[in-house]
């Protein structure tokens, strides 16, 4: 068997309001695109793009991911 590494997701889009984030060294930072933050709505309960295509796992010698 292989030896696996947890994967973490470094950036995500609410697909309400549009905002848009990615992760620093310790928290998620609104991105900055042409100058203005993708803040979306301050009213937004944020629905983020989780779609289950993210594979939290991957080989850390093949390169290649491993099942989940």
């Amino acid at each position: 068997m292989d030896d696996v590494r947890l994967r973490k997701p470094t950036e995500r889009n609410c697909e309400r309001c549009g905002r848009q984030e990615r992760w620093t060294d310790d928290s998620w930072r609104v991105v900055t695109i042409d100058g203005e933050r993708a803040t979306g709505s301050p009213y937004c309960i944020h629905e983020w793009d989780i779609d289950g295509t993210f594979l939290p796992f991957e080989a850390i010698d093949g390169g290649e991911q491993a099942d989940a």
